[in-house]
């Protein structure tokens, strides 16, 4: 007896690696249903970020249509210390066109991604939550929302960082804390003109700050800091082991850095639009494991693709590269009528082929290098104490800048051996 189904492809997660999956699908000619537990597509996710735009103009023919914020030509690394900063700060027009890289409000862009979808034909469900998975002879069918069961012949989990999906089916085990990280990020408005000015920018440029140090008082992690089209997005990202270990609370961190003499005038006098924290993927290459089941895939968060190499936290533009590469293998196994893991695998070696892969092999170090305790409390100080040796002009005999350099590691925590281990290491993991 032929079995029966009640879509080819069942999406679970209405974010940019669901969407972009479910859209793909459809272009494809697949009956489609794209399932959201939020009330409305883009309602339950917080604020945004810095999307890295290419993927998505191969992707969407219409893309400069969404409603992106500011595209960012100015980026920023910060040394944040206790009454000092040392920053590096990049500003190019060859990021402008063709646009590298856009900021990005979800309660905005998601929901142009779910029309995109329902103009190709898929079928948007929103408000409702998915429950579990249905299997049959450990081949999942579908997917059960209270009383109801909705059968299909791929299941695709886009459902955040956490998959609870994969976690109730037993196929993801939970994440281990040094694989995680907590952020917590507010919106506060200052308007267009003020956010121009703050931020020396014309039209609708943008400039993006990654900072590490005295904004999460020496925990694994960083702030980060973005403009949109009248707002600011701020906050921190604290690495939830380190975070644990001494026994810092992330909300007091956020509001430590937005406090900070060097910060608070980039925010003064804004309205608070938002605030909100969650979980957010670290570990970078070690978390893509068990992406696929006969008639399952996992992709985005849900697989963990997020990558932290200090200068650029990315996540979107890597889900929606393993997105596209899931809805490319799900098409060919719905063609060949083979929805086993063996088909389903051909979505492993296209992201691996692809820049998400290789990126994810290129930065495979960097979650490693970025627990080095120094890059958030000393390599900071350090910085800033040479600077203040050459700017400190207090009438005594100036030296040249290798002696001042050896005088502040001197009197830092830091030594010559160390310091040189960490280059060492940034230079392999970076």
């Amino acid at each position: 007896m032929e079995e029966t189904y009640d879509f080819d492809v069942i999406v679970v997660g209405a974010g940019i690696a669901g969407n972009v999956c479910a859209y793909l699908l459809a272009q494809a000619g697949h009956e489609v249903l794209l399932i959201e537990r939020g009330v409305e597509v883009g309602s339950k996710n917080l604020s945004g970020g810095v999307l890295y735009c290419r993927i998505m103009e191969e992707i969407y023919p219409n893309w400069k249509e969404a409603p992106t914020e500011r595209h960012i030509t100015r980026n920023c690394l910060s040394f944040l210390n206790a009454t000092s900063a040392v920053n590096v700060d990049y500003w190019d027009e060859r990021l402008a066109e063709p646009r590298n890289a856009v900021s990005v409000l979800r309660a905005k862009i998601d929901p142009w991604l779910a029309e995109q979808c329902e103009e190709a034909g898929v079928t948007v469900m929103p408000g409702v939550k998915v429950d579990a998975l249905l299997r049959e002879r450990e081949h999942f069918v579908g997917v059960r929302a209270g009383e109801d069961e909705l059968r299909a012949k791929v299941v695709v989990a886009a459902d955040g960082v956490n998959s609870f999906l994969a976690r109730e089916a037993g196929i993801r085990a939970k994440e281990e804390k040094v694989n995680l990280a907590v952020g917590v990020k507010s919106v506060i408005k200052i308007g267009e003109d003020e956010v121009r000015k703050r931020f020396n920018l014309t039209g609708d440029a943008g400039a993006a700050y990654a900072v590490v140090g005295e904004c999460t008082r020496g925990v694994a992690g960083g702030g980060f800091m973005y403009t949109n089209r009248d707002s600011i997005s701020i906050g921190i990202v604290a690495n939830l082991e380190d975070l644990t270990k001494k026994e810092e609370e992330s909300s007091a961190l956020h509001d430590h850095f937005l406090s900070h003499p060097f910060i608070a005038p980039f925010l003064e006098g804004g309205e608070l639009l938002e605030y909100g924290c969650h979980l957010i993927a670290e570990g970078g290459k070690a978390m893509q494991h068990n992406l696929v089941h006969d008639g399952l895939v996992l992709v985005g968060d849900a697989a963990g693709f997020t990558l932290n190499t200090g200068f650029t936290v990315r996540g979107m533009d890597l889900a929606a590269g393993s997105a596209k590469a899931a809805a490319e293998a799900i098409s060919l196994a719905l063609e060949a009528g083979d929805y086993s893991a063996t088909k389903l695998e051909e979505y492993l070696r296209r992201y691996e082929a692809s820049f998400v892969g290789k990126d994810m092999d290129t930065y495979a170090k960097a979650p490693k290098f970025l627990e080095n305790e120094e890059m958030y409390t000393s390599a900071g100080s350090l910085m800033a104490n040479v600077l203040y040796g050459v700017y400190n002009l207090d009438l005594s005999p100036r030296k040249h800048i290798l002696p001042t350099a050896l005088a502040a590691l001197k009197a830092s925590d830091l030594t010559m051996r160390r310091l040189a281990k960490i280059g060492l290491q940034a230079v392999r993991a970076l």
